[in-house]
This record gives C-alpha cells, sequence and structure tokens, in this order.
C-alpha cells in the first residue's frame, strides 16, 4: 500500500495568490491552473485579461509537470526533431506540453502536485509559476 502526500484546496488557493500577485507585479494577467500529483486539476483562475486560449494551455502545463515529474521547458529541447524525446509532444492526445511555464510542487522530495501558468512569454509564465510555489513553500 502506498501512502501519498498531496496538496490540498487550501494549499492550491496559496499558490493561487502567490501566482497572482507576481502576475501583477509583472503586468501580464496570466492563466493559473493547480492540480494534485496526479495531474487532476484542484483549482483554477483565468485572471481579468488572460488569454482564452491560455486556459487549456495553463491546465495542461500543471498536468504534465505533476504527472512528468518534471518543468514544462525541460522537454523543450529534448523533444525537437533529432533529439531523444522528439515528438512527445504529441504523446497522451497532445496533453503534454513542451513549452515553460509547468512547473511540479516539490515537498520533501516528493512530487505533490503542479503548477501550470499560461498567457505570457514562457519565462514569465515561469516566473509567475515560480513565485506560486515560493508562497506555498513559505506556508509550510
Amino acid at each position: 500500500m502506498l501512502t501519498l502526500k498531496r496538496i490540498d484546496v487550501q494549499d492550491a488557493q496559496v499558490l493561487l495568490k502567490g501566482a497572482q500577485e507576481k502576475a501583477r507585479q509583472i503586468g501580464v494577467p496570466m492563466c493559473i491552473a493547480i492540480t494534485d500529483e496526479s495531474g487532476n486539476l484542484i483549482a483554477f483562475e483565468r485572471m481579468d485579461g488572460g488569454k482564452i486560449t491560455s486556459i487549456t494551455i495553463a491546465i495542461d502545463k500543471a498536468f504534465t509537470a505533476a504527472g512528468a515529474r518534471k518543468a514544462t521547458g525541460d522537454y523543450g529541447t529534448a523533444s525537437q526533431p533529432g533529439s531523444p524525446a522528439y515528438g512527445i509532444n504529441s504523446a497522451i492526445n497532445g496533453r503534454l506540453m513542451v513549452v515553460a511555464g509547468g512547473l511540479p510542487i516539490i515537498v520533501d522530495g516528493e512530487v505533490v502536485g503542479g503548477i501550470g501558468i499560461s498567457s505570457g512569454s514562457p519565462a514569465q509564465d515561469t516566473e509567475v509559476a515560480q513565485a506560486g510555489i515560493d508562497a506555498f513553500l513559505a506556508s509550510l
């Protein structure tokens, strides 16, 4: 039998708030998705002005980060032609994201969830995702 650690709705609210604050700081309204360790959606917010097209992208970034247990940006180079993971972005019915902005949420060495951000550049999305994680870890 396994015992799993996973974030709950209250944790997801802390992650959302931390990400929202950073998004406001940098002036980019974002779509923010939080999943549990299995990639199942726990919380989502589209900030006023967040791109409609970014809704699914943010959710899939969080899904990928949690499920694959790595940052989505790590797949960017690895998924290019001639690279070891070429074509992986078409896996899981196209849900596996290879653009930066999805990060696993790690506590005590275990992935307990994922956060996915979309609407800015990949660097902005990652910065906002990290701010959400930082706020969450500070609350523990």
